[in-house]
């Protein structure tokens, strides 16, 4: 401002004063319009900066101590039902007989097909598992457990959903399995895959060994969103706060009881469903054909293919 004043001194009085001010407007409309623009800038980088967190607010929220994530366990977190892969890995240690092992493949061969629970056949093969542990112990079966999911299910888990539960933990948050599958076998496998604990079936035992029978009913559909809400209670958590992930829609009752609900590798219904309500969808399989059918890994096809066979010649027979 001095400098352009000072250039000034040769004019005359009047056309130095007309002059100076030209300057001093031309300098303030400079200086205005650089403050203008930096404020602009800044409001830009909020508007953008708001609008992203409209879009996708960070989520899980690091520090939330009264946010949990609940995880449904088949075909969500594992490919495939645990029931099933449970069965194979007791039929292997001659627990039961081959006729046996053909229904155990058989509902295994169904649930791959159909690519949801059929209750039918869930009750059916819990049925069949609690006959066939009736009378043994229960730390028995939770040795025998780890030695399972070693064979059978460590190379099921779905990577994509490991990691979803893998935010949660990071964020500091309780991550459960919730599961129609036995406690025990949920236990182990949430231990596995370093989660908090799991929810699940509980088969009656006294004295440490099982008695054929269940307590209650099978932790299945409302009866996992009642399992969800009791333990929200005990921990103090902010249900509205909590997500909760499953792939079909017998869950649909505890997916709705939070604020954050995933259909993951969803059934139909789920599907439907989750769009209708704008619910996120992560779907980790290949293609819609292995959705329906599934590709049981390398390992464990040999083992499972007699099985079927004889499950499918069986059903011709009675059929």
């Amino acid at each position: 401002m001095l400098n352009g004043m000072a250039a000034l001194g040769w004019l005359t009085p009047r056309r130095r004063s007309a002059t100076a001010r030209s300057v001093l407007a031309g300098e303030a409309a400079a200086e205005a319009a650089r403050k203008s623009s930096l404020q602009l800038e800044q409001e830009r980088e909020e508007a953008a900066a708001a609008e992203s967190a409209v879009a996708e607010p960070e989520f899980p929220v690091v520090g939330d101590v009264r946010a949990a994530a609940f995880f449904d366990l088949d075909n969500t977190v594992m490919q495939g039902a645990a029931i099933f892969h449970f069965g194979r890995g007791l039929y292997k240690r001659k627990f039961f007989q081959r006729r046996e092992l053909a229904r155990f493949a058989w509902q295994q061969a169904w649930f791959r097909l159909a690519g949801v629970e059929d209750p039918e056949h869930m009750q059916d093969a819990r049925d069949s598992a609690l006959s066939i542990v009736k009378g043994h112990r229960v730390s028995e079966l939770m040795s025998i457990g780890e030695e399972i999911y070693d064979e059978y299910m460590a190379d099921r888990i779905w990577p994509g959903t490991r990691s979803l539960a893998q935010a949660h933990l990071d964020a500091g948050q309780k991550v459960w399995l919730v599961t129609a599958a036995p406690v025990e076998t949920a236990t182990i496998i949430a231990r596995r895959l370093g989660l908090t604990g799991a929810l699940g079936t509980v088969a009656e035992s006294i004295d440490g060994v099982y008695t054929g029978k269940l307590v209650g009913e099978p932790l299945h559909g409302p009866a996992k969103a009642e399992a969800v809400r009791a333990l929200a209670a005990a921990e103090g958590l902010d249900l509205n706060r909590c997500a909760a992930y499953s792939d079909s829609h017998n869950d649909i009752p505890m997916l709705s009881l939070v604020g954050h609900p995933y259909a993951i590798n969803p059934d139909g219904k789920l599907r439907k469903h989750a769009k209708d309500r704008d619910w996120r969808l992560r779907d980790y399989r290949t293609g819609r054909k292995a959705a329906k059918v599934g590709i049981p890994a390398a390992a464990g096809l040999g083992a499972l293919a007699g099985g079927t066979a004889a499950a499918v010649a069986l059903h011709r027979r009675r059929h």
